[in-house]
């Protein structure tokens, strides 16, 4: 009887342990959601953290007061690529809504099944048109037939009554597709969250133009400015009249809240300086200089080298230097501007009238090597996966020694590029020898710079110009930044010969491409101004691991069979043994 009574306190006993570690465990995984709710975590273990979005995207995230809903146009019946895009979109939208919550709302739309009558289809694909949203053209082999196909890789941002179109593929065109891809999928949390941002963005930030030196007029901006204008207040400035005023406001015995000509400009957060072609005075230089030094950011947009098309087709003309009196303050920055122009093998085109075709001309266009298409960029944040630029007669840069400066140069020539000196004699005939690239020594030089830090003043060492204060004057300044372009028509656009429409900068009518010299811009204001520092997110780089096709087709058998087969195998072994194990021990 004993020995039965110990048994069965043996077996309640265990009972009452298994019952406790059951109440253990439960209430372990309720403490485990409770902090789970309070300390928000995610664990990415990807190499190149591909499901992290940046600290920067979060804090946007979460300070949005109302919904955002997009609308992304990748669904349907996609190739591989283009899922691969849609699949990548809607990782990055989920990453989104874990901070946001459900002020992030999203759809994938398929824009064929919208109607089955092609009336209404296109009708329809207008209307996206209308929007900003431009379709891709696909040709793919159905049953081996050669089928062309709409795609339109792109999304609808909206927030409060405003909408932003938000191109979803997108590169660097000289890229194979596959890189083209890679590179698209890499944007993607910078193209997003950059539309949100802009679109939830309270304040806007302010870019002036200068003006009164013969700088590109309001038309050659136009294209630019209508752009800007959507998120930054755009004013042009002529630097004479910010002096001449703030002196007659000193001077005035009832303005008690006169400003200095380098307050004035203060209240712009950049300046851009746009392919002047008369001189600045040392008063013009000095409001610049002081403007930089009080943290104002600065974008030289430079035409060192005298020169236009029109002169050229004249029988030839001789390009000489500017004397814009910019390359001393620039240099002291940490950049020279050369007096040269740079030829490239990877250039524009031009039209030239090479003869008659019966009574007519024959117009044919032509490549023309001072027109530089350049696809050769550093990886900084600004020009990371864009496409192509094209430069007019631009004039190579040379980094000077500038202490404390950070100097980065962001674009260079092609491969095959040679430097012609100034003065020279330019015409047509340079256009009858082929574009030979042996001829075309020099690479990689760069015709831009991007400088940070600390800046000296240029006029440390000078007393300042008549009517300044010296007691102003900023030797050394705050942390800024400055940007120099050797090419001051990177920002101009051209008309439509026949309706005299402004162009798109950077639009070709010859190629009918549009180069990326707006994005260039707009990348460049993004960084310097640091909205947010959203466009660190543009710095992700994605490895393209792409598979041995060879192997694939010698190996194909042994990797399905291993697949396939093996892990049934090892799930049979393990039932088996299993079931032995507890037969012997429970027999």
């Amino acid at each position: 009887m004993a020995i039965q009574s110990s048994s069965k306190f043996q077996i309640n006993t265990k009972k009452w342990e298994n019952i406790m570690q059951l109440v253990v465990l439960f209430l372990g995984l309720i403490l485990i959601n409770i902090l789970a709710q309070n300390y928000f975590f995610r664990l990415d273990l990807t190499a190149e953290k591909r499901y992290t979005i940046t600290e920067s995207s979060k804090t946007i995230l979460e300070n949005l007061e109302e919904p955002v809903f997009i609308e992304i146009y990748l669904e349907g019946e996609l190739n591989s690529s283009f899922k691969r895009l849609q699949k990548s979109v809607k990782e990055t939208l989920e990453e989104f809504s874990m901070y946001a919550g459900k002020n992030i709302q999203f759809t994938f739309i398929n824009p064929e099944q919208v109607s089955s009558n092609p009336e209404e289809q296109n009708r329809y694909y207008q209307q996206l048109a209308n929007r900003g949203v431009q379709p891709t053209t696909v040709f793919e082999t159905v049953q081996g037939k050669k089928v062309q196909k709409l795609i339109f890789p792109s999304a609808i941002v909206s927030y409060k009554n405003k909408e932003k179109p938000v191109l979803l593929l997108k590169g660097n065109r000289t890229a194979s597709p596959q890189e083209q891809l890679n590179q698209s999928i890499e944007n993607i949390e910078y193209e997003l969250i950059s539309a949100i941002q802009k679109l939830s963005k309270k304040q806007k930030s302010s870019v002036a133009f200068i003006e009164g030196h013969g700088e590109l007029s309001n038309d050659r901006l136009i294209s630019l400015t209508q752009t800007l204008s959507e998120n930054y207040i755009v004013e042009r400035v002529n630097l004479n009249e910010n002096l001449a005023n703030s002196f007659k406001s000193e001077n005035s015995k009832n303005n008690k809240t006169a400003q200095s000509p380098i307050q004035n400009l203060l209240q712009y957060d950049a300046i851009v300086i746009a392919k002047p072609t008369l001189s600045y005075t040392d008063n013009d230089r000095y409001q610049l200089d002081q403007y930089l030094m009080n943290g104002g950011k600065l974008l030289f947009f430079i035409d060192q080298v005298q020169m236009n098309l029109d002169s050229i087709a004249q029988g030839g003309t001789y390009a000489f230097a500017y004397n814009l009196g910019l390359n001393e303050m620039i240099f002291r920055y940490g950049v020279r501007v050369n007096q040269d122009l740079l030829q490239d093998t990877q250039s524009g085109q031009i039209l030239v009238n090479v003869g008659q075709m019966g009574n007519k001309a024959n117009v044919t266009p032509i490549p023309f090597p001072y027109y530089a298409t350049t696809g050769s960029f550093s990886t900084h944040p600004i020009t990371k996966n864009m496409d192509a630029l094209m430069f007019k007669f631009v004039s190579t840069l040379d980094s000077v020694k500038a202490d404390g400066i950070v100097q980065t140069p962001l674009v260079f020539s092609s491969q095959y590029s040679k430097i012609k000196k100034v003065p020279t004699l330019i015409s047509l005939d340079e256009l009858k020898q082929d574009l030979n690239p042996k001829l075309y020594q020099n690479s990689n030089i760069p015709v831009a710079y991007l400088l940070e830090g600390e800046f000296s003043s240029a006029f440390k060492g000078r007393f300042p110009p008549s009517g300044f204060d010296e007691k102003d004057f900023i030797k050394k300044g705050k942390d800024s930044k400055v940007l120099v372009v050797g090419d001051g028509d990177l920002l101009s656009n051209d008309f439509d010969r026949r309706t005299r429409q402004p162009l798109p900068i950077g639009y070709d009518e010859i190629s009918k491409n549009t180069y990326s010299n707006q994005e260039f811009f707009l990348n460049t204001l993004s960084y310097m101004l640091d909205e947010g520092g959203i466009i660190t997110s543009r710095t992700k780089d994605f490895e393209i691991r792409p598979l041995d096709t060879f192997k694939v087709q010698e190996e194909k058998s042994y990797w399905q069979f291993l697949n396939l087969v093996v892990p049934n195998l090892i799930i049979l072994v393990f039932g088996l043994g299993w079931y032995f194990w507890r037969k012997k021990k429970y027999a």
